[in-house]
């Protein structure tokens, strides 16, 4: 079959999904980049509203791991800002593009939040755009919303990964994608996977 001129659109309840995240290939490759996603950046990750509480609430436990500047920021910034596009945003340290909620193992970067609730010692475990990442989600009118591939040119080799390993976006994303939107709408995802792969 050749390439189709315009991509499929996936519909599921209100939400579009692009046909890049069942036919992309992806997958961390963390050795390779060190968690450079949570470092480099136009902005910090998005947020929910909904988010803003834990994040502030569970904040003296997860507070210890991150680095002096990070914890600074918060002090001077608060727990989000609001980006240019008028998002809000988790803060970044002052004159670098790293989000203040970041936690460092030698070279290797980590979300401090999620290094405790993986411990067990929160409940929150971090934003979900940086759960769902290289998926971004886009608010539609009239409340629906919109699932896409994010491509940047820091995870080149997390997506030559999946490639070689064989693992889909969908797929990679699949604990996250049923945390936001349940298991009902992750198998009419795959199914509609299926078809779409073997069309393709």
């Amino acid at each position: 079959m050749g390439k189709r001129q315009f991509g499929t659109i996936i519909q599921i309840g209100d939400v579009l999904v692009s046909e890049d995240v069942v036919l992309e290939y992806f997958a961390c490759d963390y050795p390779v980049c060190k968690g450079c996603c949570c470092i480099i950046g136009d902005s910090g990750a998005p947020l929910e509203e909904e988010e803003l509480e834990p994040i502030e609430r569970e904040y003296p436990l997860y507070a210890p791991l991150m680095r002096e500047e990070g914890r600074r920021t918060v002090d001077e910034k608060g727990f989000f800002e609001i980006d240019r596009d008028g998002d809000i945003v988790t803060p970044l340290v002052p004159g670098s593009e790293e989000c203040a909620f970041c936690h460092f193992e030698g070279e290797n970067c980590f979300c401090a939040m999620e290094r405790l609730f993986l411990a067990g010692k929160t409940s929150f475990r971090k934003p979900v755009s940086c759960w769902l990442y290289p998926i971004r989600v886009t608010p539609l009118t009239g409340g629906g919303k919109a699932l896409n591939v994010d491509r940047q040119a820091i995870c080149k080799e997390a997506f030559e990964k999946g490639r070689r390993e064989g693992i889909r976006v969908y797929q990679f994303l699949r604990e996250p994608l049923i945390y936001l939107f349940g298991e009902e709408f992750y198998s009419a995802l795959s199914a509609a996977a299926m078809r779409l792969i073997a069309s393709s």
